[in-house]
């Protein structure tokens, strides 16, 4: 009877210990979101919720998919309207992930307007061109990075830099972009990441006007995401955010912006 009760409690342990593996996301994991909810400096009280989806299945290393549609969660967590200093603090701290919770702490990347991810989703030049179907199609990431759809690669000028095997879906290493920054990281993984609507070197603010990333949260406060400009701080809904999963132990200091 010992026995059975042993071999018991030792399966749920083992079970419990596999969701737990299961449910992790490995920093340096890329989530491209589209958000739900609008972000406005001054306007945002701390502790709104806020809210996006996922544009792009993600593949991670164990093999295992997140799918498109997976929403992720946070709140606002300060918000300031200075005149001539507006800034909105934001953090991400749980994915849905086949209805379970799974806590993260992200960094942003880059973030894109309304405007920007519906022009990315769009073919060069006139449609007749470019044939009846998506799949004809060629058109322009945030950040400059060509997409042929013909043949399924993702270039910068005649160089392949990642793969679209179907619309809306390209795949890339991430490549750094210093002079915006966000520079390599140590260790950072080398495996292809989900780009959705957004180039591998995507990194700053595309279409916002003044807008700036003043801190990634990438170095401490980890997780924290700042915005800053000069007259107003306002993100609509629809929004595009590149996301990148970090450890929530993460040393301080510069590595990919800060």
């Amino acid at each position: 009877m010992k026995s059975l009760q042993s071999i018991f409690v030792a399966t749920i342990i083992l079970l419990i210990l596999g969701v737990a593996h299961a449910q992790e996301i490995p920093a340096g994991t890329v989530l491209p979101i589209m958000m739900n909810t609008g972000i406005t400096a001054g306007k945002g009280k701390i502790a709104d919720r806020i809210s996006g989806r996922l544009m792009q299945d993600v593949i991670l290393p164990s093999g295992e998919k997140i799918r498109a549609g997976a929403r992720i969660h946070g709140q606002v967590l300060q918000s300031s309207g200075e005149p001539g200093d507006m800034r909105i603090a934001v953090g991400f701290d749980r994915l849905m992930v086949d209805g379970k919770q799974v806590p993260l702490s992200v960094s942003l990347l880059a973030l894109a307007s309304p405007q920007e991810v519906f022009e990315a989703q769009l073919p060069v030049g006139a449609f007749d061109e470019f044939g009846t179907t998506t799949s004809d199609w060629t058109t322009v990431q945030v950040g400059g990075a060509a997409v042929y759809l013909g043949d399924g690669t993702v270039r910068d000028g005649m160089q392949i830099i990642g793969k679209a095997p179907s619309y809306g879906i390209v795949t890339a290493k991430l490549l750094p972009a210093p002079k915006r920054g966000c520079k390599s990281i140590p260790g950072e993984s080398q495996n292809e990441q989900s780009l959705w609507v957004f180039s591998p070197w995507a990194c700053g603010t595309y279409g916002l006007d003044d807008l700036k990333i003043s801190h990634h949260g990438v170095s401490s406060p980890v997780g924290t995401i700042e915005l800053s400009a000069p007259s107003s701080v306002r993100i609509r809904a629809g929004s595009g955010w590149l996301l990148r999963v970090v450890p929530s132990d993460a040393p301080a200091g510069p590595t990919s912006g800060n």
